[in-house]
This record gives C-alpha cells, sequence and structure tokens, in this order.
C-alpha cells in the first residue's frame, strides 16, 4: 500500500515519468487523471492533434466553453479551440498548470486547477501572457479516463 502511495506522488510531481498504473483504486485513478493533464498541456502546446484525439472522448454530448464561446462535439473542439484558436493565433504557446486538485468518483472525475499561459502571436511576433482558472470533467470510457468537458475563465488581474 505504501508503495503504492509513493508511486502515485511521485507520478503527479513527475508525471513525464510516470510510466504505469499503480493498481486499482483512487490513487491509480488520480494518477492517471494527472498524466491526462499533462498530455492535454502537451496538446496545447504543440497544437497534436493525433494526442488530443487520444485524450477527449468522442461522444457527442462533449463540450468546451472558453472566453471566446462554447463548442460542442469533439470535431468542433479540435477545429476550432485547438485548429484555429491555438494554432491559428499563436505560433508558440506554453501551458502551465498549478494548483492542481483531483476528484473521483466512480467512472466520473474533474480536476481544477489554475494556469499560466505565455504564447507568441502569430499575426505580429508579440508576445502574451494570460492566467486563469479551469475545471475538467472526465469519464472512464472502455477502462480508460477522457476529457468531456473543460471550462476556463481567464483571470482579469495579474498574477502575484
Amino acid at each position: 500500500m505504501h508503495v503504492r502511495i509513493l508511486i502515485a506522488v511521485f507520478a503527479c510531481l513527475f508525471p513525464a515519468y510516470a510510466c504505469c498504473q499503480v493498481g486499482p483504486g483512487p490513487a491509480a485513478d488520480s494518477t492517471a487523471i494527472h498524466r491526462l493533464l499533462g498530455q492535454y498541456a502537451q496538446a496545447v502546446d504543440t497544437v497534436d492533434l493525433k494526442l488530443l484525439s487520444q485524450i477527449w472522448s468522442h461522444s457527442p454530448d462533449v463540450s468546451f466553453i472558453y472566453p471566446l464561446g462554447e463548442e460542442h462535439g469533439f470535431d468542433a473542439i479540435e477545429q476550432r479551440v485547438f485548429q484555429n484558436v491555438m494554432g491559428g493565433m499563436f505560433s508558440a504557446r506554453d501551458l502551465k498548470m498549478h494548483d492542481v486538485m483531483i476528484y473521483v468518483n466512480g467512472d466520473s472525475a474533474w480536476s481544477e486547477f489554475r494556469w499560466d499561459f505565455h504564447a507568441t502571436m502569430r499575426k505580429d511576433g508579440s508576445t502574451v501572457t494570460t492566467h486563469g482558472v479551469e475545471t475538467q470533467i472526465y469519464r472512464r470510457e472502455q477502462g480508460a479516463w477522457r476529457i468531456v468537458h473543460v471550462h476556463y475563465s481567464e483571470d482579469r488581474q495579474p498574477a502575484p
């Protein structure tokens, strides 16, 4: 039991080195979702549509709410949020998450976190930094956690 907890803590602190599940139960689920968050940040940073397709549910009820609007369905999220906004507006992106909290309830889970986003505007090469808060909702599908909803808001005040 102590080994599982240590592995889960290590995986949460160093998600790039997380290579395996720690077994059944909430610690394994939290570790898997923390890894999913790392993959999400990687998909934002690289606009990797293949990775995006692997971490999101393809159920018609998925949704993404952000300051530019609402998207429903994986195809709309992929095109409008990732291709048009992340890839179209920015030539470089760096999403950093902190204060991550993960909650698991059976085959459903959610996370809350704060983020810092550093990017370079494609149109003129200027840099932009924004800060905000995000909630993600997950569903276990065929044994794997998938994102089914994202809702984020930008902070209007600079981070301390």
